[in-house]
């Protein structure tokens, strides 16, 4: 495991990346597969033998093909905002994720702290985006106790 801590730190430490690790896993969203939100609808525990880095980030996958689905087009795949619950990033903050709170809107992954949170995002959800896509860039190299 010495690689994996290593990595974690480079991870947490490098300020220019966009998707650092948004729980002490050290995986971006809690280690799930990102792919099987498109593909099953659902969260599904990725596994370590099946993994990719993307933007600083690692990420895990149920399968061998939804990892290679990922590497071939991470940016259909990533959930926005490094895997922050999109709902904290719209109010400037940078909240952990409930991998259950969940929503594909316009092709891209969105997550939210807890079922609550998600009912209210997904209630106004394109007013939230659009506040997240203007504070992401500005809170993205910030760690959460920075804001």
């Amino acid at each position: 495991m010495p690689g994996l801590v290593s990595s974690f730190s480079k991870c947490w430490n490098n300020p220019i990346i966009d998707e650092r690790p948004a729980d002490p896993t050290g995986f971006v969203i809690r280690g799930y597969d990102p792919v099987a939100f498109f593909t099953e609808g659902r969260p599904v525990p990725g596994r370590s033998d099946f993994s990719a880095e993307y933007k600083g980030g690692t990420y895990l996958f149920a399968t061998a093909a939804n990892r290679d689905a990922f590497k071939a087009n991470p940016e259909k795949y990533a959930p926005r905002y490094g895997g922050y619950c999109a709902y904290g990033v719209a109010v400037g903050k940078k909240f952990d994720i409930d991998a259950a709170s969940w929503r594909i809107v316009d092709g891209k992954l969105y997550f939210n702290l807890n079922p609550v949170i998600l009912e209210k995002w997904s209630a106004e959800a394109n007013e939230y985006i659009r506040k997240s896509e203007e504070s992401w860039p500005q809170i993205r190299s910030k760690t959460q106790a920075e804001l």
